[in-house]
């Protein structure tokens, strides 16, 4: 079997791009991968028209080892997260094809389950006013769909430090969506990478009270012994790693044992195999792994199975029950959050297929996403925000 060609297929939201990859192979099959891009779609897709005639067509799908190692060093530039993030939508189609071909799902592919299923967590769920009434109102529903944990970030544009005023109220924010879910519930706290370490540090004593189960990207993510600094003084767990793009270079923080958990985004980390190992390195540091995912329904169901085999994963995010939930509809096929967990895929391949027709009917809409912006967290939800 080799490899005919790819297609690229975007699907645009107020704020997010969707990419979908589908390879094409001489015996008919058709794998399906996603990334989603923030303000590098584009880049994205010239990558990949560049690389399908350097790396992939030709190339035989079950050779995936082979072809990634291509992709990544085989035009000698250092892969970053455009390059990285294209070689894990071919990547993701290559498992795909081969479960397929094989008749068997990826996750079992991949050595087997060791989880029967997979605990998921809520995030895009609270785009309202930042007010502790309105983030209370918005928790409440999170709830009731069943999930036990949701992840929220409530400092709205901060920036190395927030004014006294900033402080109070986004600890007020974190205090009332406690008392929305209770304390059976897991609050996962995300700073994205804001704040200087003794912000950070002062906000986790000011946290932790309403014992959340993170405090993820405290500081940003260039300077690992920033990051160690603001762990060495709290007891909180750290969790970090979405934007860091090989798996190699996650060997410092390891070393500096700064982060309990990782969160390595299979869309941009070169695919599911790259973020196995990734894992399994992890584990031998007693690092858990929470995969971040912002994605549609490929990547998300591409996450799950990742998820099955991996016995140091802890939880998984999920956007697309809260945040253009219409979404899901581009690729029938991915498992529902039940009860807070996702089942295991069962279909060969990843088990989901791409309606082109669906996504093509919604193009991108030049979607950029700033997090330092006022009001950022609605997502174009708003009259008026793109």
């Amino acid at each position: 079997m080799k490899i005919t060609g790819i297609t690229t297929h975007v699907l645009g939201t107020p704020w997010r791009d969707l990419t979908f990859v589908r390879v094409h192979t001489d015996e008919g099959l058709v794998g399906v991968g996603e990334t989603r891009m923030l303000s590098h779609t584009k880049a994205l897709l010239g990558y990949l028209a560049e690389a399908a005639d350097n790396h992939v067509v030709g190339s035989d799908p079950f050779a995936i080892e082979s072809l990634v190692r291509r992709m990544k060093y085989g035009d000698y530039g250092r892969a970053g997260e455009i390059v990285m993030s294209g070689i894990a939508c071919v990547e993701m189609a290559c498992w795909d094809i081969m479960g397929q071909a094989l008749g068997q799902p990826v996750w079992r592919l991949l050595g087997g389950a060791v989880n029967d299923r997979v605990k998921a967590y809520a995030n895009g769920w609270y785009t309202v006013e930042r007010t502790p009434e309105e983030f209370h109102a918005a928790a409440r529903p999170v709830v009731e769909r069943g999930y036990r944990a949701l992840k929220f970030d409530p400092f709205g544009p901060g920036r190395y430090e927030l004014d006294h005023a900033e402080r109070v109220r986004a600890v007020g924010l974190v205090e009332a969506v406690r008392d929305a879910v209770g304390p059976e519930v897991e609050i996962l706290v995300e700073m994205h990478g804001r704040f200087a370490p003794p912000e950070a540090v002062r906000l986790a004593t000011q946290l932790a009270p309403f014992d959340p189960s993170w405090l993820e990207e405290p500081v940003p993510p260039e300077n690992l012994a920033a990051l160690a600094k603001v762990a060495g003084k709290t007891t909180l767990p750290i969790a970090t790693g979405e934007r860091i793009h090989d798996r190699i270079e996650f060997r410092e923080l390891f070393a500096s044992q700064a982060a309990d958990i990782i969160q390595p985004d299979i869309g941009h980390l070169g695919g599911i195999a790259e973020t196995r190992k990734l894992a399994a390195t992890a584990e031998t540091h007693y690092v858990l792994v929470a995969p971040h995912n912002v994605g549609g329904p490929v990547l998300t169901t591409a996450n799950v199975h990742l998820a099955a085999c991996t016995p140091n994963f802890t939880i998984q995010e999920h956007f697309n029950d809260f945040a253009d939930e219409e979404v899901k509809r581009a690729a029938p096929g991915m498992p529902e959050v039940v009860d807070g967990y996702f089942a295991l895929p069962t279909e060969p391949g990843l088990g989901v297929t791409l309606d082109v027709d669906f996504v093509e009917a919604r193009p991108s809409q030049g979607a950029h996403f700033d997090l330092y912006a006022d009001d950022w967290h609605f997502r174009g939800t708003r009259s008026g925000d793109r």
